[in-house]
């Protein structure tokens, strides 16, 4: 299995269009994204995000927030955790949060994830995109699954 880790941000007219920006931001925005839970193989590998072509079909986990208030400092994250028989990924949000405790309660999920499941951490990474709010704005960090 090999997955991309990618996160954008943007402003739009209204919240549909400034999710819109966040994902072409994220070079996600040309595709169909299909919202899948959060289970990885152990053998997971970590790439680039390629050029994806336009329409195509896409699975992916997904973190996305959108606010309409002038100030409001909205946060995506996914945390991502590997072993060698499988792995995880936990997505979360906030408005108005510390980044820092939303990145550890974030870890702290997939950790938990994975223990429970009995399987040893061999990678962790934990990929976080924040935006002040200017007029209408959106955050989007996401696992894509590219195979």
């Amino acid at each position: 299995m090999e997955i991309a880790i990618v996160s954008g941000k943007s402003e739009g007219p209204t919240k549909l269009n400034a999710f819109d920006n966040a994902l072409r931001d994220a070079g996600i925005g040309d595709v169909n994204l299909i919202k899948v839970s959060s289970m990885l193989t152990g053998e997971t590998k970590i790439k680039d995000l390629p050029k994806l072509e336009a329409g195509k079909m896409v699975n992916c986990v997904l973190s996305n927030l959108e606010s309409e208030n002038n100030g409001d400092l909205i946060v995506a994250v996914v945390a991502i955790a590997i072993g060698d028989e499988l792995g995880c990924v936990v997505e979360n949000k906030g408005i108005n949060v510390d980044i820092e405790e939303l990145k550890l309660e974030s870890e702290k999920m997939v950790k938990y994830m994975m223990n429970v499941r009995g399987v040893e951490i061999k990678k962790l990474l934990i990929e976080e995109i924040h935006h002040k709010v200017d007029n209408i704005g959106s955050v989007v960090a996401s696992v894509v699954y590219l195979d």
